[in-house]
C-alpha cells in the first residue's frame, strides 16, 4: 500500500475507532458493537442526508427569489417539510415504543429460559447426586440468538418470508424462534431425563425381584392418602409455585421429580442389599440353602445359610456397605461377623479364623472383615454366610444371582 493510503488508512482509524455502546437493564449489561466500516456508512449517510436537505432548501429558496413568486409558495414548502418532521417524528416514537416493549419481552423470555434451565439443573442433581449448572447465557440482541452453556445442540433460528424486507422485525421472528426452540429443547431434554430413570427404574426392580425378597416390603407403594411415595423435594415444588411457569410445564416436571425421587429410592435400597460375594478369590459353593444332611448327626436338618470354601485364612468381605453389629464368638458359628445394612437387611459371616472388625464399625462393600477359617460346629475350612432381611434368613444364592448385574465379580 502506498503512502498516501497508509496515511489515509491512520486517519480513517483515528476518526472511527471501534466503539462499543453499552446498556444496563435490571443488573443485566448488555453491548452492542460498531465497527469503522458501520460508523463511516452511517456519517456518510448523515452527511447525504444534510447536503441534500442544504441543497433542495438552498434551490426552492434560490427558484423563489429568481421567479419573484409569491410568499406563499415558501410558506407551502416550509408547511410541507414541517409535516414530514412531524411524521418523521412520530415514526421514531413508534419505532422507540416497539423497541421498549420488544426489550421487555426479550428480558422476560431470558428470565423464563434460565428458570427452566434451574428446573432441569436441579432435575439432574437430584437424580445424579452431582452439581450442575445449567444457567443460560444472556441472549445476544445483535442477532437474536441464545448462546446456552448446557450440551443442548443449537438450531438455526427461523425467519419469516412475509418479512423478509423488514430487518427489524426478521430479528424479532429469529429470537422468538429461537425461545421457541430452547423451550423444545428443554422438553426434550426433560422426556430424555424421564426415560433414563424409568428404564434404571425398572432395571433395579428386576435386580430385587430375583432377591426372592418381596418387592413390595422393599418399595411400599403409594397410598391413596398420599402418606407414602416417592418423596418430591419441597423447595423444588416451592420453586414451581412462586416462578411464573405455564401449568403445564410445571405439571411435568413434578411427574419427572417423583419418577428422579422413585428412582433414588431403588437405588438405596439395591445399595443396602447384600449382592456382592462375600468372598473375593476364587472360591466354590459346598453346601447350599435349604434341607440337607447334618454332617455330625447323619439326619436331615435345615440349612440356614449358604457354604463357600476356598484356601485356609482367604479374605471374607462385606458383601454391602453397612455397621458391623457383632463381633466375635457365637456358639455353633464359631467367630462371627455380623453387619446391618439398612433397610432391614442383615448379613452374617460365621467360622472366621480371625476377625478383622469391631463392634459398631462402618464398613464399605467390599472391605475385609475376617479369614476364612473351621471355628465353631465345622468340618473343615469355609465360610458359612447367611442374609437376614425383617429377621428372617433367606436364600442367600439369589442374591448372589442378582448381585452379578449389579456387581463385577472378582
Amino acid at each position: 500500500m502506498s503512502e498516501f493510503g497508509l496515511r489515509a488508512r491512520a486517519i480513517f482509524d483515528r476518526v472511527f475507532p471501534e466503539r462499543q455502546i453499552y446498556h444496563r437493564s435490571g443488573g443485566t449489561v448488555r453491548y452492542i458493537s460498531l465497527s469503522p466500516s458501520k460508523q463511516a456508512l452511517l456519517a456518510l449517510g448523515a452527511v447525504g442526508v444534510a447536503g441534500w436537505c442544504v441543497y433542495a432548501t438552498g434551490s426552492i429558496m434560490l427558484e423563489g427569489a429568481a421567479s419573484g413568486g409569491p410568499t406563499g409558495e415558501v410558506e407551502r414548502v416550509k408547511a410541507y417539510y414541517e409535516r414530514s418532521l412531524t411524521e418523521a417524528q412520530a415514526q421514531t416514537s413508534a419505532a422507540l415504543a416497539q423497541l421498549d416493549e420488544r426489550t421487555r419481552a426479550f428480558e422476560r423470555t431470558q428470565v423464563e429460559i434460565e428458570q427452566r434451565h434451574e428446573v432441569l439443573a436441579s432435575l439432574l442433581e437430584l437424580a445424579t447426586g452431582s452439581t450442575l449448572t445449567l444457567a443460560a447465557q444472556p441472549l445476544d440482541s445483535s442477532d437474536g440468538r441464545m448462546i446456552n452453556q448446557a450440551s443442548i445442540e443449537e438450531a438455526d433460528a427461523r425467519q419469516s418470508r412475509a418479512l423478509a424486507g423488514d430487518g427489524a422485525r426478521v430479528q424479532s421472528v429469529g429470537f422468538r424462534a429461537r425461545a421457541d426452540d430452547m423451550r423444545s429443547e428443554q422438553e426434550m431434554a426433560l422426556a430424555q431425563l424421564e426415560n433414563a430413570v424409568v428404564e434404571q427404574s425398572e432395571q433395579m426392580r428386576g435386580v430385587l425381584r430375583m432377591t426372592g425378597v418381596s418387592l413390595t416390603s422393599l418399595t411400599p407403594e403409594p397410598t391413596m392418602d398420599g402418606t407414602g411415595g416417592p418423596l418430591v423435594p419441597q423447595g423444588l415444588v416451592d420453586y414451581l409455585r412462586d416462578s411464573n411457569f405455564d401449568g403445564a410445564f410445571a405439571r411435568r416436571v413434578e411427574q419427572v421429580a417423583a419418577r428422579v425421587a422413585e428412582a433414588r429410592g431403588l437405588r438405596q435400597v439395591v445399595e443396602s442389599t447384600p449382592l456382592a460375594a462375600p468372598v473375593n478369590v476364587e472360591h466354590r459353593e459346598t453346601s447350599g440353602y435349604g434341607p440337607r444332611i447334618d454332617p455330625f448327626t447323619g439326619g436331615p436338618a435345615f440349612h440356614s445359610g449358604l457354604d463357600v470354601a476356598a484356601f485356609h485364612r482367604a479374605p471374607v468381605v462385606a458383601t454391602a456397605g453397612g455397621q458391623v453389629s457383632y463381633a466375635g464368638w457365637m456358639g455353633g458359628y464359631g467367630n462371627v461377623v455380623e453387619i446391618d445394612h439398612g433397610e432391614n437387611f442383615r448379613t452374617r459371616y460365621a467360622h472366621l479364623d480371625s476377625i478383622d472388625v469391631r463392634k459398631g464399625d462402618s464398613v464399605i462393600i467390599g472391605q475385609p472383615v475376617g479369614l476364612m477359617g473351621s471355628t465353631g460346629r465345622s468340618t473343615a475350612t469355609h465360610l458359612h454366610y447367611e442374609v437376614w432381611y425383617r429377621g428372617r434368613h433367606s436364600d442367600p444364592a439369589n442374591f448372589l444371582r442378582a448381585g452379578r448385574h449389579v456387581h463385577e465379580q472378582g
